[in-house]
């Protein structure tokens, strides 16, 4: 085993650091959603490094952002290709960000939406209530 295999993480400090269930780190490997596999110890233990944590820290915020499974898959398999397939990882990356802006932006619209009726009880309150209160 390497020296940085010796001071990797075990898959609970991974788990704990990237905020993700041990469940989910082994799906991640399972599915093939990981850059690499991450190193076993003697006794058979993974062991995951700072590189395979940044991955996964990545993997956790793509997926939070609405990104399917099959895409996140295609850009470890992209990854895992290296730096040949830099400008389609960028694309991938621009697509998705695209759709990720378009949410956030109806999101903005359902916000306010929210707000004006909050508003409308507020107004509806203060009627009730009168003015002297």
């Amino acid at each position: 085993m390497t020296q940085a295999a010796t001071e990797a993480l075990t898959i609970a400090e991974a788990a704990g650091r990237a905020g993700v269930s041990t469940h989910t780190l082994r799906y991640y490997e399972r599915i093939g959603a990981l850059r690499e596999r991450p190193e076993r110890d003697p006794s058979g233990h993974r062991r995951y490094t700072e590189r395979d944590l940044s991955w996964i820290v990545l993997l956790t915020r793509l997926r939070a952002t609405g990104m399917p499974i099959a895409t996140m898959l295609r850009y470890a398999e992209l990854a895992r290709a290296g730096t040949a397939t830099a400008a389609e990882r960028k694309a991938l990356l621009l697509n998705h960000r695209a759709e990720v802006a378009a949410h956030v932006e109806q999101l903005q619209r359902d916000l306010a939406m929210i707000d004006y009726k909050i508003e409308i009880y507020d107004d509806i309150e203060r009627e009730r209530i009168g003015p002297d209160a």
